[in-house]
């Protein structure tokens, strides 16, 4: 995989939510909390500043009203340089907006190891459909 060197900038809960909520995207957990301890809250603690403008640009370019994040950088998910723990990645909810730009506008790569179907954007940032929500890796800012 390339190296996408950057000056990536880790943000506070608060950092990643002011500019997340003002754009139509909100968290969900199924604990209803933020803390990155516990893993069955959604946190965005330590998310890098390009996933969060990744996620912001998705929105806008799929045209929809709103956007949900179900899973952020709170345990519980696996490790890796490129890992939801070091900021890189998000969940977000199905919706049909969400899905149908995915599936049409990027292209259909090779299954991750897992089987589950990805998408690759032109930027490399990649879109796998984990079954119960999109699993994104946003190595640049772009969508």
């Amino acid at each position: 995989m390339a190296s996408y060197a950057s000056a990536a900038t880790a943000l506070t809960q608060a950092q990643a939510e002011a500019k997340l909520i003002p754009n139509g995207i909100t968290a969900s957990s199924t604990g209803g909390c933020t803390t990155k301890s516990v893993s069955t809250c959604t946190s965005y603690s330590g998310i890098l500043d390009s996933t969060v403008n990744g996620v912001i640009t998705l929105k806008k370019a799929a045209g929809v009203s709103s956007l949900v994040i179900t899973g952020g950088t709170e345990v519980g998910h696996a490790s890796g340089t490129y890992s939801h723990g070091n900021g890189y990645k998000v969940d977000v909810r199905h919706s049909a907006g969400i899905d149908s730009y995915i599936k049409n506008t990027f292209t259909k790569i090779a299954n991750r190891g897992d089987g589950y179907p990805q998408w690759k954007a032109a930027s490399g940032n990649i879109y796998c459909d984990e079954g119960s929500h999109w699993d994104i890796t946003y190595y640049t800012c772009g969508c």
